[in-house]
């Protein structure tokens, strides 16, 4: 009998932990690739930029706003010299209450700022529909002048003029108007109808409105309440 190779033993099986899991891989199918690795995933992370800090609050509330002419108030140049004459205008339409007419008043200054004449209404005291406090008023700087024309003067009056009194003020050639309170109802200085600045006119006065306007309709407010 012929001899037979020796067979070489095979090894011994490895030692396995009981406690060791035994990975099992899932079969991969020839038809579907393995999925590759996402660029994003292969690539080391962005360094994420450093955020500043948010600057510190400054306890220094700044330079404080000085007060203008020392008043502690806002000034307005256009309307503040006029509120000297517009007081005298409305202390005139205080008295017309007194004669149960709606209060109020009107101021004529000269060329040089010297009132010339003042006036309130008098219609119920006199019975005369034209004697509007700027009609008078008009009526008694011209006297006082001796002249009709009222070149360089200034109307201060606490109402917007009505169509009557726009009408006389553009007769009379003053040079400005300037009322308080605007008449939404019968003004024509701007409100309703704009007679004094109406361009086919010879004649257009500058007009400055507002000037103590909130004193001149209280004013007519508690007349009409109280009336």
């Amino acid at each position: 009998m012929s001899p037979q190779p020796p067979q070489t033993p095979e090894p011994p099986d490895s030692p396995k932990s009981p406690d060791t899991p035994v990975p099992r891989v899932p079969p991969v199918s020839s038809g579907s690739p393995l999925p590759a690795a996402s660029p994003e995933r292969l690539a080391p992370p962005a360094a994420s930029p450093e955020r500043p800090a948010p600057p510190a609050e400054s306890t220094d509330p700044g330079p404080a706003s000085a007060p203008l002419s020392g008043t502690g108030t806002d000034t307005d140049p256009v309307r503040d010299p006029w509120r000297e004459p517009m007081r005298m205008a409305l202390a005139e339409a205080a008295r017309a209450v007194a004669g149960g007419d709606v209060p109020v008043g009107a101021v004529v200054l000269g060329p040089d700022g010297t009132p010339l004449a003042t006036a309130h209404n008098e219609r119920e005291a006199t019975g005369d529909p034209t004697a509007h406090a700027e009609v008078l008023a008009v009526r008694r700087a011209a006297a006082r002048l001796g002249e009709w024309r009222l070149t360089g003067c200034t109307l201060v009056v606490t109402l917007e003029p009505c169509t009557m009194c726009a009408g006389a003020l553009v007769q009379a050639r003053v040079d400005r108007v300037v009322y308080g309170a605007r008449d939404a109802k019968a003004g024509a200085a701007g409100s309703l109808w704009d007679v004094v600045r109406d361009r086919r006119l010879n004649h257009r006065p500058e007009v400055i409105e507002g000037v103590l306007a909130e004193p001149s309709a209280t004013l007519l407010t508690s007349f009409f309440r109280t009336g």
